[in-house]
This record gives C-alpha cells, sequence and structure tokens, in this order.
C-alpha cells in the first residue's frame, strides 16, 4: 500500500468516526471538563467555555433516551443471571430518565422553559438518575467480568497442552474482559464525577478533581468509539 493510500484509508476512518454524534458529544464533553478542571470553579474564561460547551452538549443528546428505552424493553439475553439483568434494566430505565430530564433542563437554560427554579430542580433529579446508572453500571461491569474469569479458568483447563493466546476463544474472551474492564473503571469514575457535580462533598470533590476525573472518563469514551480499522486481506 502506498503512502497516499494509507493516509486516505485513516482519514477515511478519522471522517467515520467524526461522523458519529456520540464522538462528537465526547469530545464536547472532554473540553467541558477540560475547561472546568482549568477554572476550578471560578469565573473566567475557561469557566464560560466549561458552560457554553455544557449546554451545546445537550443538542447532540436530543431524543437519545430512545436508545436506552429501547433496551429497557429488549430481551435480556439467554444465560443472564436475573440479578444482573434486574441491574441493566435499571441502568437503562435510569439512563433515560437522565436524558430525557436533561432535555427539560437544556429547554430551561435555552429560556424557551422560563421556570428557573423547576429547572434546577430537574437538573438535580437528572444527576442523581445518572449517577444511580452509573452505579447499576459498575455491578454489571463487576458481575460479568467474575463471569468471563469462570468461564477463562474452565477454557484453560482445557487448553493445558497449547498456547491459550493462540485460542481464539480464549482471546475472544480475554478481549471482552479488557473491555469490560476499561467499562469498569469508566463507570466507577463517571460516579465520583456526578457526586461533584451535586456538590454531595464539596471539599473532597472540588470542581478540579470533578474536571479531571470528568477529562478521564471523556477520553475513555472518546477511545471505546474508535472504529476498528480494516483487517488486511490475506492471500
Amino acid at each position: 500500500m502506498s503512502t497516499l493510500d494509507a493516509t486516505r484509508a485513516e482519514l477515511a476512518l478519522i471522517v467515520l468516526y467524526l461522523n458519529k454524534a456520540e464522538a462528537r458529544d465526547k469530545i464536547c464533553r472532554a473540553i467541558q471538563y477540560g475547561s472546568k478542571f482549568l477554572s476550578n470553579g471560578q469565573p473566567g474564561t475557561a469557566q464560560n467555555v466549561d458552560k457554553s460547551t455544557s449546554l451545546a452538549r445537550k443538542v447532540f443528546r436530543l431524543f437519545k433516551f430512545v436508545n436506552d428505552l429501547h433496551g429497557l424493553i429488549s430481551p435480556v439475553p439467554r444465560g443472564t443471571p436475573l440479578p444482573l439483568a434486574l441491574l441493566g434494566k435499571s441502568k437503562n430505565a435510569l439512563l433515560s430518565t437522565f436524558l430525557f430530564l436533561d432535555q427539560i433542563v437544556w429547554l430551561g437554560r435555552t429560556g424557551i422553559y422560563k421556570n428557573k427554579e423547576r429547572t434546577e430542580l430537574i437538573g438535580r433529579i437528572s444527576l442523581f438518575c445518572w449517577m444511580g446508572s452509573s452505579i447499576c453500571t459498575t455491578l454489571v461491569e463487576l458481575g460479568e467480568l467474575r463471569r468471563l474469569s469462570k468461564s477463562m479458568k474452565k477454557l484453560e483447563k482445557n487448553l493445558k497442552d497449547s498456547d491459550k493466546h493462540k485460542n481464539e476463544e480464549y482471546c475472544a474472551k480475554l478481549q471482552k474482559s479488557n473491555e469490560r474492564t476499561l467499562a469498569l473503571v469508566k463507570a466507577g469514575l463517571d460516579i465520583v464525577v456526578a457526586v461533584g457535580l451535586l456538590q454531595l462533598a464539596p471539599k473532597k470533590v472540588t470542581p478540579r478533581v470533578t474536571g479531571a476525573l470528568g477529562f478521564a472518563t471523556s477520553f475513555i469514551s472518546c477511545y471505546q468509539l474508535l472504529p476498528s480499522p480494516p483487517k488486511s486481506k490475506v492471500n
């Protein structure tokens, strides 16, 4: 492959990535929390960027609550334990509620909805829903990682005489385990970010801490949305 062809392929991946509304939202999220870290809650340019980017992001999330509403009514994969199934559905319900209420907050912040006090109240309720969904996600990922660990140990016993890293099934489970571990870290950090946004522990979770952790989870989200590179053809 020539240098020009390689460049075209890389640019095509970038275009594919940026065409996703979710990817643009997470990039804006990184800018938002990076600005929050820089401002540390103090008035100035960084705080203005934080507030304006936060408002702009809400446009990307219009009607996004339908995604989790669909997940809520979709059947659970066969073999999923009941506690994990209930936690997964709770996560969908809470996240869908958060995204729906967030649209009302957007209406209030743009001046379409005039009741400021109710807008602030709805904003806090929506953040509590987001924190609840992050807690559910953390518990789901812990449960799924435990299930994966058991199945991988069982597979390792069956592959005593061969290289497990050359086994497709084992490699697939290992990749899934890495993905779930990353999702677990992100969900755990998001809980602390929600605590910071709600000011439940203002002395420990300061705006700077909230900004740093929010930027980290945004970076993880951007990484999770990266498109897979095209596989080279083998003759």
